[in-house]
């Protein structure tokens, strides 16, 4: 994913959090920022400590990054959201995350 499709500053983050809406499931929560000005959606992964080691959040970095390059014709264009994934992703199968993921995705109304 290139990097002008990912949302990196820390004023950015903390926009999309104060004013975007979120929504969850078990597995992820996601905070969506309305239209933006640019032409392409930015994402933020956010995994935290509490998911495990460096390795373990990192892998789950990369399978949330596979997901959003599968499913990135489907994403709605000019708008920042952020994943953050909960602990009970840890140990998850690429499959699991998929499906947890486009459902989140679905309900906050991302992708179709």
């Amino acid at each position: 994913m290139k990097k002008a499709y990912r949302v990196k500053k820390e004023k950015d983050f903390q926009k999309v959090f104060q004013e975007g809406t979120s929504f969850a499931n078990r597995k992820f929560v996601v905070y969506r920022l309305e239209p933006s000005g640019q032409d392409h959606f930015r994402v933020g992964i956010s995994v935290g400590k509490k998911i495990g080691n460096a390795v373990a959040r990192n892998r789950v970095k990369r399978l949330i990054r596979a997901v959003l390059q599968e499913s990135s014709l489907q994403i709605d264009d000019r708008i920042d959201f952020i994943v953050i994934a909960r602990p009970a992703v840890k140990g998850l199968t690429y499959e699991e995350v998929r499906s947890n993921l486009t459902h989140v995705l679905k309900l906050a109304k991302i992708i179709n």
